[in-house]
């Protein structure tokens, strides 16, 4: 399992620790969650130097949209369209391991994806 540990600090005590799980890598794009999050199903993708929260809005039992949210700088032009892509294809795979880890407090792999999107 590949995941990112954030510790935070408050007058020199441990306040929290967050888990960021990656669970999905595809040529230089890593898609995870992190540990302490909430609802809408969503999903952080980093390429590069750039980050974007895509969420998931799901209607009986179909996706029916992909919600940005930005913060700092967001993946832009071709790399927000290939995150997308990316989502639209695996969004019931995302939606698998959001349950497995926010639901039944399972580890959930990273899967490395070496096929490109058609």
């Amino acid at each position: 399992m590949v995941f990112g540990i954030f510790v935070i600090f408050a007058d020199g005590k441990i306040t929290d620790i967050i888990v960021m799980p990656d669970i999905y890598t595809y040529f230089g794009f890593i898609f995870s969650f992190f540990s302490q999050e909430h609802e809408p199903i969503h999903v952080h993708v980093e390429h590069q130097d750039r980050m974007t929260i895509f969420d998931l809005i799901i209607v009986d039992g179909e996706l029916i949209e992909i919600k940005k949210r930005d913060k700092g700088k967001p993946l832009v032009g071709k790399d927000e369209r290939t995150a997308i892509e990316f989502i639209e294809k695996y969004w019931k795979e995302i939606v698998e391991k959001w349950v497995s880890f926010f639901v039944y407090k399972k580890r959930v792999r990273c899967t490395d994806i070496k096929t490109k999107l058609k």
